[in-house]
């Protein structure tokens, strides 16, 4: 149970910056300046390489083999398997990128509206999961106080960088005609899946322990594809795209520097 309950506090704190990301509809009404939104996209991008490779990839390769296992045989097995679950989802769920005109996934008859926070949604499923493999992966340790710790740095990293996730998701949906609290509603819902499979992730790994290494790096493929098919591309999209690299430069150095300190 207690793995359980770490791994909701820590996906609802990531859930609680989405929302209140959100909560700027109430603020602003405009969108984000497009150089602004840039950083912030690369900024994200940044946070979950680091996050992929620091506590996610390494942790599996040697949980492995303290085991006494190959270490790279489930962190690249998982790796490819998360990698084919988020182009799946990418591939079947209808959804829309706010600067997109087109939406993708499968045909849909629903509402641009409803397109865009399943957007936002694909991106949270990893993030959620890494989280709550996180917290399981200590207590698995006997409640290890450096996991623990490293656990929480990933949290407060994933939920720094859910702060204007949350904000990108409602502006554009005020914009689309929504009410500031329909926006704000559906902005803070974006971000509900993090708990939902941050705490599905920790029952699969406790019921199956063996599991974990492969759901670790599960995790990280999930979020590596995220990052080179969406966030990038868009982090760069018209001129001055060097701005969007310096925000993946900065996530990935602030991401880095919270796991070692505080692991």
């Amino acid at each position: 149970m207690e793995p359980i309950l770490w791994a909701a506090g820590g996906t609802g704190f990531t859930f609680l910056m989405t929302t209140l990301g959100a909560a700027l509809v109430f603020l602003f009404r405009k969108q984000v300046n497009a150089g602004i939104q840039r950083v912030l996209l690369g900024f994200a991008a940044g946070v979950m390489i680091a996050a992929s490779v620091w506590s996610l990839l390494i942790p599996a390769i040697e949980e492995t083999e303290s085991a006494g296992g190959i270490g790279w045989i489930p962190a690249a097995g998982g790796f490819v398997l998360g990698i084919i679950f988020l182009m799946g989802l990418d591939y079947l769920l209808p959804h829309l990128h706010p600067a997109a005109k087109q939406p993708e996934g499968m045909p849909s008859s629903l509402k641009r509206t409803t397109l865009l926070v399943l957007a936002v949604t694909l991106h949270n499923i990893p993030e959620g999961m890494a989280v709550g493999l996180s917290f399981a992966l200590a207590a698995q340790h006997g409640n290890d106080p450096a996991l623990y710790a490293s656990a929480m740095a990933l949290a407060i990293g994933i939920g720094i960088q859910n702060f204007p996730e949350g904000a990108a998701i409602s502006l554009p949906l005020r914009q689309e005609g929504l009410s500031s609290g329909k926006a704000f509603i559906y902005g803070s819902m974006s971000g509900i899946v993090e708990p939902i499979f941050g705490i599905l992730v920790v029952l699969a790994a406790g019921a199956i322990q063996p599991l974990m290494p492969w759901l670790l790096s599960f995790a990280a493929g999930a979020m590596m594809y995220v990052v080179v098919e969406e966030l990038i591309p868009e982090a760069h999209l018209g001129e001055h795209s060097n701005i969007g690299t310096l925000g993946v430069m900065g996530g990935f150095l602030i991401m880095m520097v919270l796991d070692v300190a505080l692991g």
